[in-house]
């Protein structure tokens, strides 16, 4: 008897870790705080199958002798053609902002991962993302997958005009860019006013949400309170954390 498939059902899949090497190919800046560094190595082997995976990049060792790691999501990959594509969210301060910095042809970076993914169907009504400059990488690889003419909402908070890019999508795109630059709000309050004017489309919506961990937060309790938005239905995550040392580098 043919297995009756559940709406909405999320998979889960784990992948045995492998630490690989990589080689900068090439370095280009999107825009004037995000930088992408295309790498080579041997992807045999390499699973991403969500578009908000992350894998762990090693910068060396802390003073305490355990690894110096940030996640980090795979933005393009090819396994045949063996490159990777990760775009760093740039930082006043950070290891992995000096990192990216600095990184020029030839230079290498060890990884691992992923370890997992959670993956959505995509048979949702509709789509909301949320997220700042960190969340932008994953943002646009959803973008990329989903299905034509699906509506998506995009609500973006960046620092100006110039931190905006561009995405390819055969869905029904409406994108928002909030500005920070000039205003006295943070991330979340930011978001929010955007969100007071967002019309919720009829039927059953995805909303995923990454930004700092405090922005985050604020979100996901106005869609589930105020939205009343099913929790099933909803992702959220705390990318970094405001002040905490090493934790806004992602």
């Amino acid at each position: 008897m043919e297995e009756k498939k559940v709406a909405h059902a999320p998979q889960r899949v784990r992948f045995e870790i492998r630490r690989r090497i990589l080689t900068v190919l090439s370095v280009f800046d999107l825009t004037p705080r995000m930088r992408r560094v295309t790498f080579t190595t041997d992807m045999s082997g390499f699973a991403s199958p969500s578009p908000d995976d992350h894998i762990k990049l090693f910068f060396g060792k802390e003073a305490n002798g355990e690894d110096c790691m940030r996640d980090y999501t795979p933005r393009y990959f090819d396994i045949e053609r063996g490159f990777l594509v990760i775009d760093f969210a740039l930082h006043e301060h950070g290891i992995a902002t000096g990192w990216a910095r600095s990184a020029k042809v030839g230079d290498t970076l060890e990884i691992a991962g992923p370890r997992g993914s959670v993956v959505m169907p995509d048979d949702f009504d509709y789509y909301l993302l949320i997220g700042d400059e960190t969340a932008l990488p994953a943002i646009g690889r959803r973008l990329e997958t989903l299905r034509p003419d699906v509506p998506v909402t995009v609500i973006c908070i960046v620092q100006n005009v110039a931190e905006v890019q561009t995405f390819q999508t055969r869905a029904a795109l409406n994108i928002q860019w909030v500005y920070r630059a000039g205003t006295s709000g943070d991330d979340g309050q930011l978001a929010h006013v955007a969100l007071e004017s967002w019309k919720q489309p009829a039927g059953e919506g995805f909303v995923w949400i990454a930004a700092e961990a405090k922005a985050a937060r604020a979100l996901k309790t106005f869609m589930l309170t105020e939205r009343n938005h099913p929790a099933a239905w909803l992702k959220s995550s705390g990318y970094w954390v405001e002040g905490a040392a090493g934790a806004s580098d992602k």
